[in-house]
């Protein structure tokens, strides 16, 4: 099923919120000295986005190869999408999918939701991260301002690298019909740490599903724990029985969720079947604003997953998504000790408060999730 092979010798260090992710990024680009992948489904061209627009031409202006990748939709649909300053800037930027009326609008929901950057074909980073100013302030917001969103990133060394600009290069000649091969966008890596991991890209174009199957694995295996943090939790009937056998085998289930979102209507149909994983002994929790973006799983404290992809169908079926499965008992204790400390301040949701909700309210989250597949 899967398409990539696991691979030793890496390094994963995790980037908590874009006040660490964003200055890493922004130091591996400027000490760029051949070639900068830069795959983002949100690129905000002001605030933080407008300090990667300058990042970009600098290096350009110092002979190194640029390429970056924006999805249409952000293109499209916001003002402040970085396109236009990249053009202006002089870098090579593609467009993921336009959907062109009437020719291919079946494509509009297939959106490119993939976040990668890889530094002279020997640094990456991926995760759940966009290029996006709610992520990002240099100073504390000021008071009774709305907080900064939270979000979880990674750093990565080793051969699995290589993977990620596999994955950007099939995306750019899909957007911008150019060949990325050799170097410099691919260079042998050389161990850089203890963990094993590989990169599984899914979306529309893949009959086999292997993200799905990734999860469904993962709570196959489970002997002991499985901690999930997602800011969109809508998933299909198959993974509710996988998390639901996993937690009456004695596993703990523990679903990390934001308390507020910025899709209401998917927090609602969230909530229309919350009852089907409580009431089979899934722990689902709700964690304090700000909104958190962070998606990651991890099992039994020694395998995780990170990446792009939501627990909603619009991540397993229509958009092209970018994970990294990772086996370390020392990642998966710092990504399980992370997740505890949500958990510190997270309440946990009950059977009696899903029951308690108003007809109009329950009304409401049936309805939603009527559009769970495109959600």
């Amino acid at each position: 099923v899967m398409e990539r092979p696991l691979v030793r010798g890496n390094s994963v260090e995790e980037l908590v919120d874009g006040a660490q992710a964003y200055p890493a990024m922004l130091e591996a680009i400027d000490g760029a000295q051949r070639s900068i992948m830069l795959a983002s489904y949100i690129f905000h061209g002001d605030g933080v986005g407008a300090q990667f627009v300058d990042a970009l031409k600098r290096a350009m202006a110092r002979g190194v190869a640029v390429r970056v990748l924006v999805d249409d939709v952000d293109v499209r649909f916001t003002r402040s999408n970085a396109y236009k300053p990249l053009r202006r800037a002089g870098v090579p930027v593609g467009v993921f999918n336009p959907p062109l009326v009437p020719a291919r609008l079946n494509a509009v929901h297939l959106r490119n939701h993939r976040k990668i950057l890889v530094v002279d074909g020997m640094l990456g980073f991926t995760g759940g991260m966009n290029i996006d100013r709610r992520y990002w302030t240099p100073q504390p917001p000021p008071a009774g301002s709305k907080a900064v969103s939270r979000d979880l990133h990674f750093r990565l060394r080793g051969p699995v690298v290589p993977q990620l600009a596999q994955v950007f290069a099939e995306d750019w000649h899909f957007a911008a019909g150019e060949e990325l091969r050799g170097a410099p966008w691919f260079v042998p890596c050389a161990a850089a740490g203890d963990v094993l991991a590989r990169c599984i890209d899914d979306g529309p174009d893949e009959s086999a599903e292997p993200l799905r199957w990734s999860m469904t694995a993962g709570l196959d295996q489970a002997k002991r724990a499985v901690r999930i943090m997602t800011p969109y939790f809508v998933p299909d009937s198959s993974l509710i029985t996988a998390l639901d056998v996993a937690a009456m085998r004695g596993v703990e289930v523990d679903i990390v969720l934001p308390s507020t979102s910025d899709l209401p209507h998917v927090h609602w149909a969230a909530w229309g079947q919350l009852w089907q994983v409580l009431e089979r002994g899934c722990r689902v929790w709700t964690s304090p604003g700000p909104f958190d973006h962070t998606k990651l799983m991890v099992v039994d404290g020694a395998w995780t997953l990170l990446g792009s992809a939501n627990w909603d169908a619009r991540s397993l079926r229509l958009n092209f998504e970018l994970n990294v499965e990772c086996y370390s008992a020392e990642l998966g204790a710092r990504m399980e000790a992370l997740v505890q400390s949500r958990l510190r301040t997270a309440r946990q949701v009950t059977m009696d408060e899903i029951n308690a909700r108003s007809l109009p309210v329950k009304l409401r989250d049936g309805a939603a999730r009527l559009f769970a597949p495109f959600l």
